[in-house]
């Protein structure tokens, strides 16, 4: 069961970055949750580097640290696909 909520905060976090960044028509929902997952882990490295935890479970501070990691992730992508 817990793979599945995984996937599930996953999604949630990549959906709510996608309409954060307007990607929500180009994405899907695959690329949504596979957005959430790096973001999460993006979002973890980047708190860790300012000595906070990073995602730690399923609450609100972990979707939000997701969702940052996951726009970083969409800008840093956009900007380098302008070159």
């Amino acid at each position: 069961m817990g793979i599945v909520l995984w996937i599930i905060f996953g999604a949630l976090a990549g959906w709510i970055t996608s309409i954060i960044m307007k990607t929500n028509a180009k994405q899907g929902t695959i690329m949504d949750i596979v957005m959430g997952i790096i973001g999460a882990i993006v979002g973890g490295f980047l708190m860790g580097l300012v000595g906070q935890a990073g995602v730690t479970g399923f609450d609100i501070r972990s979707l939000i640290v997701a969702i940052i990691g996951a726009v970083v992730v969409i800008y840093v992508g956009r900007k380098l696909r302008k070159g």
